[in-house]
């Protein structure tokens, strides 16, 4: 089944259709993921600057980025799964950055500090 791409701009957060674009129509599911996630990739080297953090290039994504989306051509049931452009960038700033994950402060990883004894 064909799938278009279709591209938001994250920087304009009210998403209208005045700043949205078709990329292109492509004929299976597949090859429609591989054109977003270039698209993805485009704008991360964009945006990437020498010494910047996974964090913080993923920030500059989600505020300035392109974000494409996937629409099938024809209504069907959605067998296919759901391509986040954000979940994809958030792993490829871990490779352009070098970090081992997105969000250095894990909460889950963030042990609770001693608090000192203030009285005398």
């Amino acid at each position: 089944m064909p799938y278009k791409v279709f591209v938001d701009d994250n920087f304009n957060s009210l998403f209208s259709a005045e700043d949205r674009y078709e990329f292109g129509e492509f004929a299976t599911y597949e090859e429609a993921v591989e054109k977003a996630k270039n698209i993805v990739d485009r704008s991360l080297r964009s945006q990437h600057k020498r010494g910047m953090t996974c964090d913080q290039l993923y920030e500059q994504y989600t505020a300035f980025g392109d974000d494409p989306w996937l629409k099938p051509v024809a209504p069907a049931p959605d067998i296919q799964p759901r391509f986040s452009a954000w979940q994809y960038a958030k792993s490829r700033c871990q490779e352009l950055c070098g970090a081992p994950a997105i969000g250095a402060l894990d909460m889950e990883r963030i042990e609770p500090q001693p608090q000192k004894d203030t009285k005398r």
